[in-house]
């Protein structure tokens, strides 16, 4: 049977990330960041520019563990190969629509949905002179699947065959119908490389290497930096700039004080909450520019319904009546993120408020009613364990405010009790059921809703009584079960029509409010930091840091 279900090594890349938060022990209070997705359009030059040739210094602590992109899985080597390739298809900044870019059209399915034939752009040719076509493209997907890196399971659980069908048209056959199959044609690894630079074979990678079609080509790859000079013979509009530094930095501080010295043009990943909140002051007063951009990663706590008094419905929904975003967006993030009320970022249109519309924020008194309809009391309280990674000082700070809050408010009818273990046994466990409740973030591997509902709510094997035995929550450590869910999340994979597609979504989302499995806390903001006199710094809808368009 196909399996669609991500493996549990999907988190494995939240440990990129965890340095963007640091533990806070004080309750602070900051303003909300003034919200932009792109920098001023003046050229005026700084006296703080890392160079005058043209050239853009980035600086960043994120270090890539390869440049192979049938093995990039991280956003350290993703952002690096998203820059210097192409996809079939591409992101407008700031949007998770799709566009064709070496694809001159979106692609033509067939009315079983299981066959897209995809027209080829002519004239593009790779790093190394080698003309671009259907062939090379089809013998990039298959070494995208056949070499097993991280992320082959994308393409491996849904593809079933590519094949050139002429010189400029490529035809791929998918195993089981899925409408988000364009979305996962745009994700950074699936670009094309020279057949003649790279091989097909399980394991057969490049990791310091990089010959692709897009506008810069890699001239230099170091433990510490990376050169990329723009290609001459690039089909598309032409970088901004003259090239691009790449500086990476030993920890946050030295790239919070590399930027602060002008060593830098752009700081990008990762900079601690204090930092932020630091420049965000300094760009309001004109030292430099702060561009934030809403991003798609989500913050959530698994309810285990396998164990009590979770296999109550009533409790579930008292958890999430309880929850306050407010009070954890304030406490614990620096007010540097947004209330998630979906576990569906807003990012798409088809993600809808629902848990702020049936239970809000803090809402005790109604935490207190469902408790105590559910036969608990003070003296037969309700108790309930809340688990988190020992890697992560943010959820740390999150569950010991929900624990607060529940000492401070709920009267003895429900304990909470935090608890930690080390990350690896963590994320090992979570999928045996031993958490009662659990802290977690989801890093999107492509932008579709699909991609935050099938991987917490498919089941393959399970029941009502035993709940998931096989399937995306197990792997998640909810174990919900949910025939009708399924039927939905099968049926939204099918439907091509985006408004029929969007109401299926709004039926899970409803199903998923009323069987709280999951409650949805916070939506990342994403931060970048420009001198005065670099502009057009954009993000990418997927976290990249768009190298091109970007000037001094």
């Amino acid at each position: 049977m196909t399996r669609f279900v991500l493996p549990v090594r999907r988190w494995s890349r939240m440990t990129q990330f965890l340095s963007l938060f640091c533990l806070c022990l004080l309750l602070v209070v900051s303003c909300s960041p003034r919200q932009q997705t792109t920098t001023s359009t003046t050229s005026t030059s700084s006296p703080n520019s890392a160079t005058g040739d043209g050239r853009i210094t980035i600086g960043t602590t994120s270090k890539p563990r390869t440049l192979d992109p049938a093995d990039a899985y991280e956003l350290a080597s993703l952002g690096l190969v998203f820059n210097m390739s192409d996809r079939l298809y591409t992101y407008e900044p700031g949007s998770t629509e799709i566009k064709p870019q070496l694809a001159t059209a979106l692609p033509k399915v067939s009315a079983d949905g299981l066959t897209y034939t995809i027209p080829l752009r002519q004239g593009v040719v790779f790093h190394d002179g080698t003309p671009f076509n259907a062939e090379a493209m089809a013998f990039s997907i298959k070494r995208f699947i056949e070499n097993k890196g991280k992320p082959s399971f994308l393409l491996a659980d849904t593809v079933d065959s590519v094949k050139a069908t002429s010189e400029s048209e490529l035809t791929i056959k998918l195993k089981k119908p899925f409408a988000a199959f364009p979305s996962l044609l745009a994700f950074s690894g699936v670009c094309p490389v020279s057949p003649k630079a790279y091989e097909l074979g399980a394991g057969k990678f490049k990791p310091e290497t990089f010959v692709g079609t897009g506008p810069y080509k890699l001239a230099a790859y170091g433990t510490d930096s990376l050169r990329l000079d723009v290609f001459d013979k690039y089909w598309g509009e032409k970088p901004a700039n003259q090239g691009v530094n790449v500086q990476i930095q030993t920890s946050p501080v030295n790239l919070f004080n590399a930027f602060r010295t002008g060593a830098v043009d752009v700081a990008y990943l990762s900079l601690q909450p204090d930092q932020i909140r630091s420049l965000e002051e300094g760009a309001k007063k004109g030292d430099w520019q702060a561009i934030t951009a809403q991003g798609s990663v989500v913050s959530y706590m698994v309810l285990n319904r396998n164990q009590k008094p979770l296999d109550k419905p009533e409790v579930r929904q008292a958890i999430a009546s309880l929850i306050d975003r407010p009070l954890l967006n304030q406490r614990v993030l620096f007010n540097q993120a947004d209330p998630l009320y979906s576990m569906i970022p807003t990012t798409f249109n088809v993600s809808q408020p629902l848990f702020k519309d049936q239970y809000g924020d803090g809402n005790v008194d109604k935490a207190k009613q469902l408790l105590t309809a559910a036969g608990f009391s003070k003296d037969n309280p309700a108790k309930v364990e809340v688990w988190y990674p020992a890697s992560s000082p943010t959820r740390s700070l999150a569950a010991q405010t929900i624990k607060s809050l529940v000492d401070q408010k709920m009267e003895g009818i429900l304990v909470l009790e935090a608890k930690t273990v080390e990350g690896a046994t963590f994320f090992k466990e979570i999928g045996k059921g031993l958490y009662s409740i659990a802290l977690l973030d989801w890093y999107p591997d492509f932008l579709d809703p699909d991609n935050y509902v099938q991987p917490f709510l498919a089941c393959q094997k399970g029941s009502v009584a035993k709940g998931c035995e096989d399937g995306g929550s197990q792997t998640q450590g909810s174990f919900y079960y949910n025939e009708a869910v399924n039927k939905l999340i099968d049926q939204q994979r099918k439907e091509q029509n985006p408004e029929a597609r969007k109401q299926i979504f709004t039926q899970i989302q409803t199903q998923v409010t009323n069987d709280v499995p999951y409650v949805p806390l916070w939506q990342n903001k994403d931060y970048v930091f420009a001198q005065k006199g670099v502009s057009n710094v954009q993000l990418d809808p997927t976290q990249n840091l768009v190298y091109k368009p970007i000037k001094k």
